[in-house]
């Protein structure tokens, strides 16, 4: 009885989590209103708003100069982009010197002088330099659209915003089984889900195309040095101050990256996410949100990691608790509800990766379908794995930086130096 009693409470948890997390990501597509309120709005102006454009770049001289040059040829007229390299890393500085040589009035370098470093630290070790009347944060692989400033800062200024998130987009879909998926991930995480935790006053904010005005990031004390997600630490601070935040998603005008370039790189960066939420989850900012739903959300989101560790630890024993014990015929049909969602999952990402493919103008090929479907238990596996690692990297206090490399991937061959 005890057995049958799990078995069923399992199953029903699984249920309620597969669902919840198929409801968000179906949130942009509800009804043609809630997805063309996802785009931003046309920017007829010139803009008024000055930008600091930070990019941090560790071990980066393969892609560096592809990314600011981008930057550079943005249609807005103010703007400052702030290089930030180690003072032991002499191959990016020289990138980064060689691109501030060429734009002086433009480029300034930045030399991040911690003798333990990440990404964090290289940002407040930029802010105080800032110039601008908002701060904006990419990454130093990231192919950015020209118009993306001018339709920002008419967001800000339509909106009364004190944070805009723009939209990134993995573009390599065709690198592996493993890249397709990422890119339908972010895909939906950026086209449809932060615009609901938006709507709910409630986010975790991207790691870059994040724009935050200046004074109010400097109010915050900038980033958390020792959080493995400070894009997700900033969010929910501020969301918890009751700062508004806007999420706009446009294909023409997201941030273009690439994915991992291998299972263990992937496995790392998931590793350090999910670590990096634990940490957010532990420091309690988001008891702070006024509302209930608010904080009740804020706990789902944060506690992903624990329940995707969950999820890979009891999954295959439920399987086999239903296999091979005697149930009653109730709880094994109970057992197949978490696939019922699954099923409903997979024909939306099917849908979801078409769409995909169209907007951005790629080719998707039957065999990459058949990747999605055969490909989504293995990737959940993987996520499940890296949650496990997350977990019991935070419990035996391991805090290190696991940098991700960047190959150029997204980037045709010419941009990328070698």
């Amino acid at each position: 009885m005890l057995t049958s009693v799990l078995v069923c409470a399992v199953s029903l948890a699984l249920f309620w989590m597969a669902a919840f997390t198929l409801w968000w990501q179906m949130h942009a597509w509800r009804t043609p209103e809630t997805l063309a309120a996802t785009r931003f709005e046309p920017a007829g102006d010139t803009g008024a708003l000055s930008f600091s454009l930070l990019v941090p770049a560790r071990h980066e001289q393969a892609v560096l100069e592809h990314t600011v040059r981008r930057l550079l040829e943005s249609t807005h007229a103010r703007y400052e982009i702030l290089v930030i390299v180690g003072h032991d890393d002499p191959e990016t500085a020289e990138v980064a010197e060689r691109m501030a040589a060429a734009a002086p009035n433009r480029v300034r370098v930045i030399t991040d002088t911690h003798a333990v470093k990440n990404k964090p630290k290289a940002l407040n070790t930029a802010l105080p330099h800032c110039l601008g009347d908002v701060v904006g944060v990419f990454d130093a692989e990231d192919q950015v659209h020209p118009a993306l400033l001018a339709h920002v800062d008419h967001a800000f200024r339509s909106t009364g915003a004190d944070v805009v998130q723009g939209g990134v987009q993995l573009i390599n879909f065709h690198s592996s089984w493993y890249s397709l998926r990422n890119c339908l991930e972010y895909f939906f995480w950026f086209r449809s889900r932060l615009h609901l935790h938006a709507e709910k006053g409630f986010i975790p904010l991207g790691g870059n195309t994040v724009f935050v005005r200046t004074d109010v990031l400097r109010e915050a004390d900038g980033w958390d040095a020792e959080c493995l997600a400070e894009d997700c630490d900033l969010g929910v601070r501020l969301s918890s101050k009751g700062k508004r935040v806007v999420v706009a998603y446009d294909p023409e005008m997201v941030t273009r990256e690439e994915t991992p370039g291998s299972l263990m790189s992937l496995l790392k960066q998931r590793t350090r996410w999910n670590q990096g939420f634990l940490q957010v989850y532990r420091k309690r900012d988001w008891r702070q949100l006024p509302g209930f739903g608010q904080r009740l959300l804020a706990r789902y989101t944060l506690m992903t990691p624990f329940l995707q560790a969950f999820t890979g630890v009891v999954v295959p024993l439920n399987i086999a608790v239903t296999l091979l014990l005697h149930v009653p015929v109730y709880v094994a049909w109970l057992t197949f509800l978490p696939a019922v969602t699954a099923l409903v999952t997979f024909v939306f990402e099917i849908v979801g990766l078409h769409d995909f493919g169209v907007q951005y103008g790629l080719r998707v090929r039957f065999v990459h379908y058949l990747k999605l479907v055969l490909g989504g238990p293995c990737y959940q596996l993987l996520l499940a794995g890296a949650a496990i690692r997350a977990v019991w990297r935070e419990q035996r206090g391991r805090k290190e930086w696991e940098l991700t490399a960047h190959a150029g991937a997204h980037l045709s061959r010419e941009d990328v130096t070698t």
